[in-house]
């Protein structure tokens, strides 16, 4: 079984470069409260820490 992550968007992309608003959008995160569960590769991983000030990490699981 694949090693996923719960992710939270906590943060607002308003006043927020274009490079982080497409980020959010990749990870189909685009409005407040939205969580989505993804599969826990380097890639994803990346793009949650590009923009960790508006997304929180709830759990990991596998």
């Amino acid at each position: 079984m694949a090693k996923t992550i719960v992710v939270k968007q906590i943060g607002s992309p308003i006043r927020r470069p274009e490079k982080q608003r497409a980020t959010l959008i990749g990870l189909g995160l685009n409005k407040m409260n939205r969580t989505r569960e993804l599969e826990d590769t380097p890639s994803v991983r990346g793009m949650v820490n590009s923009i960790s000030h508006m997304v929180q990490i709830i759990e990991e699981r596998g």
